[in-house]
């Protein structure tokens, strides 16, 4: 007889940043991010705060714990739950199914009785008014009254596809009203450092834009330059 397979399949050894590596990231901005990471990271901007940042208007930054849902259920999402760690953002891959919710708001708030600090997932959610009374930050497709299933099969902890990017346990997420953006665990160090570039590049053009620039320097160089040609 052949034997069945298991309904949840847990990774045993899931990576974590140190809790400073986690601290430098907090209230950095998506868009910095993203420009640290030279243009790569992002998650597919289908996944936006919930409703659009209205009435959870809170960045987040925490270490990934992934669960790999499948599509229409969220039992690897439950299972999930026992091995959040405090400032965790739970990443929930439901196969971008859109036809019930990932999750709603009695997960998310236990989720946060757990000590997670932000859910994203590529499904939609249920329960507004219950998730922002819950103040959980959620990032998602949209909204669907719909109920899903918990039977599995599904995963806690191992790497998952979601959002046009493969997000791993330990990975950093950052998260706000632009959108969500993945920190690869091995790239962390790397990315910190060039936030430091990148922070003081904005802080610069902030600067010159407040005191009327109107075209970049770079620009206007090109556009003085024989790499320019005009058509009468």
């Amino acid at each position: 007889m052949i034997e069945e397979p298991p309904i949840l399949s847990i990774n045993g050894s899931m990576k974590r940043p140190s809790s400073s590596q986690v601290e430098a990231f907090q209230g950095v901005p998506t868009g910095f991010v993203v420009d640290a990471l030279f243009g790569s990271g992002a998650l597919n901007r289908a996944i936006q705060p919930l409703g659009e940042g209205r009435d959870l208007n809170r960045s987040v930054a925490g270490p990934a714990l992934t669960a790999n849902c499948g599509p229409a259920d969220i039992l690897a999402t439950l299972a999930a739950l026992k091995f959040i760690q405090d400032g965790d953002v739970v990443v929930s891959a439901f196969a971008a199914h859109q036809g019930c919710a990932a999750a709603g708001d009695r997960v998310t708030g236990m989720m946060k009785n757990c000590g997670a600090v932000g859910f994203v997932t590529d499904g939609p959610v249920r329960d507004y008014a219950g998730i922002v009374e819950v103040g959980m930050p959620v990032w998602c497709s949209g909204l669907t009254p719909a109920s899903p299933y918990a039977s599995g099969p599904g995963s806690v902890g191992f790497p998952i596809q979601i959002g046009d990017q493969e997000v791993e346990t330990g990975d950093m997420i950052i998260a706000d009203r632009d959108g969500v953006v993945v920190v690869p665990f091995e790239r962390i160090d790397e990315t910190l450092a060039n936030l430091e570039r990148v922070r003081e590049a904005e802080e610069e053009l902030d600067a010159k834009v407040a005191n009327g620039l109107k075209i970049p320097d770079s620009v206007a160089e090109l556009l003085d330059s024989d790499r320019t040609r005009f058509h009468t």
